[in-house]
């Protein structure tokens, strides 16, 4: 290696280093005295609790048009068929989803045989026996999930929101 390139590394490593010590310089400016869980309460939202449906009027992969937490945020409501981790109600297979793409705001469409919401803009696919998690496309995030809740009687609630929502800076109503 000759001295040039010797220069040339030791710069590239001065430089990287001065670059990390910036940011985190700048972070505790930001940050300032609030401590990890004050500023994680700052992003806590409180969701209103909406009634979706009835499990009763659910059909297994037939998806009912929704909105939540608000009518500026379309959303689908599904019953799978089959246990699933995120799963609701006494067979824990029912869901539901933003029907916004995250990465341009398109409008998904649910694809009963590989139980996926597909964009048509630019491809993304999102499983919803995973919870919303991107498996293709040019989305950077998984599809924001709504946290649902069946009472005694069978009526499904949706109370809160995994991710964020398309065009939002915050979830915040």
């Amino acid at each position: 290696m000759s001295k040039c390139e010797k220069l040339v590394d030791v710069g590239r490593r001065a430089f990287l280093r001065g670059g990390g010590i910036a940011a985190a310089g700048g972070l505790a400016v930001a940050i300032g005295p609030r401590t990890a869980q004050a500023t994680a309460s700052l992003a806590r939202v409180d969701y209103p609790s909406m009634k979706l449906g009835n499990l009763k009027d659910l059909k297994v992969d037939v998806p009912v048009d929704i909105a939540y937490p608000d009518q500026a945020s379309p959303g689908v409501l599904l019953k799978l068929g089959k246990a699933v981790e995120s799963g609701a109600g006494p067979d824990n297979d029912v869901v539901a989803f933003s029907t916004m793409c995250p990465h341009k705001g398109f409008p998904l469409s649910y694809n009963a045989k590989s139980r996926t919401l597909n964009c048509p803009g630019h491809y993304s696919v999102f499983d919803c026996e995973a919870g919303g998690q991107e498996v293709w496309g040019q989305a950077t995030q998984n599809l924001p999930q709504f946290t649902l809740r069946v009472d005694d009687k069978g009526n499904i609630f949706a109370e809160g929101v995994d991710e964020l929502l398309y065009g939002r800076l915050s979830n915040v109503l």
